[in-house]
């Protein structure tokens, strides 16, 4: 099982892959931890209107403080 490299609460940017939408692009914070087998997921929600969406950890980066 893998592990996790973000926690909840943590803030982080989020990249979409080329076939979803641009506009997601942006700071989220991670609000819960998914389970996986082979790529860790994350429930993340966005900064500026509180949407949320189902993530793999390779579409997230940190933040930098």
């Amino acid at each position: 099982m893998a592990i996790h490299k973000f926690a909840v609460g943590d803030n982080v940017t989020f990249s979409p892959n080329r076939y979803e939408d641009k506009s997601a692009r942006g700071v989220y914070t991670i609000v819960r931890l998914l389970p996986a087998d082979a790529t860790p997921q994350y429930r993340i929600k966005a900064a500026t209107d509180g949407r949320e969406r189902v993530v793999v950890e390779d579409q997230l980066a940190g933040q930098r403080a």
